[in-house]
């Protein structure tokens, strides 16, 4: 019953909160919709992303004084909002977002996803991620580019011209490499190479790196450990039956040459992409090994 009653009071108050925001949110939208003066947008922007930056403020406080939950955030003090990084997360559970605001909200630029084209035309959450300037992405595939050849290297123009908007603006631009949540069917089918993780998409991260590689700082490792055999699902984190949560952050420095190589054509270039990031996954992976260690050790980290 404590469960019951802990995570309908969360669910109910992080729903009013979303509400409440989304109605102003979507009057800023509309007006930098219908007044498309320079002026206007950058302060229509300004305060959509003040009301979502409210948004997850009021958010983190209520899993903070609504749930036992222990964020336990290492290497926040690398920090800073000036500075725009590439944030990259290993994918488990929806869990994962209230676990990355939680970490970086406030310590670092506001987060940006990058989003796919169709996306835009979700009611309500496509205008406010367009208000919000969220790049959204177009994709060619093989078989388009070969029936028209004339739009090769076209989605990184596109691409480039949403990045634009984000010009001077620090941000943190997440990134989750998977493609998808882990879980041991999908581990099974991959035949993956390490053990807690799926095989990483470099061709995302690439095109994300061609594209704005030079407004980023640094990439942002984050490595999340949950308690127990398998991560937790939402409604456990809201009913409060999650003990301890590890958000491990470390800074890495972006390689020049990493975000000048073409990756679609240049094969040398892809397999040196390749062997990047597959060496930063090998370690992501033995530190997840470590630190579930260290949770499995914890009697106190275990789910409530």
């Amino acid at each position: 019953m404590r469960h019951l009653l802990t995570g309908l009071m969360t669910s109910t108050l992080l729903l009013l909160n979303t509400l409440v925001g989304l109605v102003p949110m979507m009057f800023f939208a509309l007006l930098k919709l219908l007044i498309p003066l320079a002026w206007v947008r950058d302060h229509c922007f300004e305060a959509v992303r003040w009301i979502a930056s409210t948004w997850a403020s009021i958010n983190v406080w209520i899993f903070r004084h609504l749930t036992p939950t222990y964020w336990d955030v290492r290497g926040q003090q690398q920090l800073s909002r000036s500075q725009s990084v590439l944030v990259i997360s290993n994918h488990q559970t929806w869990v994962d977002i209230p676990a990355l605001i939680a970490a970086i909200h406030g310590k670092a630029p506001f987060f940006t996803f990058f989003l796919k084209r169709e996306l835009l035309y979700v009611p309500f959450l496509g205008l406010a991620w367009w208000a919000l300037e969220y790049p959204f992405m177009r994709r060619f595939s093989k078989e388009q580019l070969a029936k028209k050849p004339h739009l090769r290297g076209k989605d990184l123009e596109i691409t480039r011209k949403a990045c634009d908007r984000l010009q001077g603006r620090p941000v943190s631009l997440v990134n989750y490499l998977e493609g998808t949540r882990f879980t041991p069917a999908k581990h099974a089918r991959q035949n993956s190479p390490y053990r807690y993780l799926l095989k990483p998409k470099s061709g995302g991260v690439a095109f994300t790196l061609k594209a704005m590689g030079h407004q980023l700082d640094s990439l942002l490792d984050v490595t999340l450990v949950y308690p127990g055999k398998r991560p937790p699902t939402f409604w456990e984190l809201l009913s409060g039956q999650v003990g301890q949560v590890i958000i491990d952050l470390e800074h890495q420095p972006l390689p020049a040459r990493m975000c000048e190589g073409d990756y679609q054509e240049d094969r040398e270039f892809r397999k040196e992409f390749h062997a990047w990031i597959g060496d930063i996954w090998q370690r992501k992976d033995e530190k997840i090994a470590q630190l579930r260690q260290e949770l499995e050790s914890n009697p106190e980290s275990q789910s409530q």
